[in-house]
């Protein structure tokens, strides 16, 4: 499989909490999912030529991506996520990802 948006929005709304899932929109999700990226860039995690031996989403530290999160999330003045949500849907992104391989 191929990583889609839309699919990875789907994915996570359906392993989180159903009443958190309805909290927020699509353009949520995928604000936190450009935020994901944007940490996996900057931390050098999308270096096309790591083999497969070795970083992977198990070196991601969950915790350190999570803050990271907050504050981004903090700075986007439109941004309705709250830091209590970020890591459960966090780690289901991290699911979602792990399920393509």
């Amino acid at each position: 499989m191929e990583f889609d948006e839309n699919d990875a929005v789907k994915y996570i709304r359906e392993h989180i909490d159903p009443a958190v899932a309805a909290l927020y929109d699509d353009n949520e999700y995928l604000n936190l999912i450009d935020i994901i990226f944007d940490y996996y860039e900057a931390n050098g995690l999308l270096d096309l030529d790591i083999d497969e031996d070795d970083e992977t989403d198990e070196d991601v530290d969950t915790d350190e991506l999570a803050e990271y999160a907050a504050r981004m999330i903090r700075r986007d003045k439109g941004a309705r996520l709250a830091p209590e949500h970020l890591r459960p849907m966090i780690e289901a992104y991290m699911d979602y990802e792990n399920s393509l391989d």
